[in-house]
C-alpha cells in the first residue's frame, strides 16, 4: 500500500490536492515565497463553485517579477498555471511582488 501522497498522485493524478498542483506549477517562476489560500468554502453556491472551479488568493514573491508591471506579472502567473485556469481554478486573486518591494 502506498502511503506517500505524491507517489499515489503519480499513479492517479486526480488524488493530488489542487493546491499542491498550483504550487508545483508556480515553481516555474522561481518564487522566494508563496502564500496560497483556498477560499472556495466562501463561495459555496456560486456558479463557479457549482461547476467545480476553486477560488484562490495568492501572494507570490519572485525575482522574476523585477522590472515588470502588475499586468505582466499576472500574465506570468496565468501562463505558469496553464490549463488549470480553464477548469480547476474559477477565480484567482493575485498579489505579485519582486523581493525588493517588500
Amino acid at each position: 500500500m502506498l502511503r506517500d501522497r505524491e507517489a499515489r498522485a503519480r499513479l492517479r493524478p486526480e488524488v493530488m490536492d489542487l493546491s499542491a498542483v498550483v504550487r508545483e506549477r508556480l515553481a516555474a517562476l522561481e518564487p522566494q515565497s508563496i502564500d496560497l489560500l483556498d477560499e472556495s468554502g466562501k463561495h459555496v453556491g456560486h456558479a463557479g463553485a457549482k461547476a467545480g472551479g476553486n477560488h484562490f488568493r495568492l501572494t507570490i514573491v519572485s525575482p522574476r517579477f523585477s522590472g515588470k508591471d502588475q499586468v505582466t506579472r499576472h500574465r506570468m502567473v496565468y501562463e505558469a498555471l496553464g490549463p488549470l485556469m480553464q477548469r480547476e481554478i474559477h477565480a484567482l486573486a493575485i498579489r505579485a511582488f519582486a523581493p525588493d518591494e517588500l
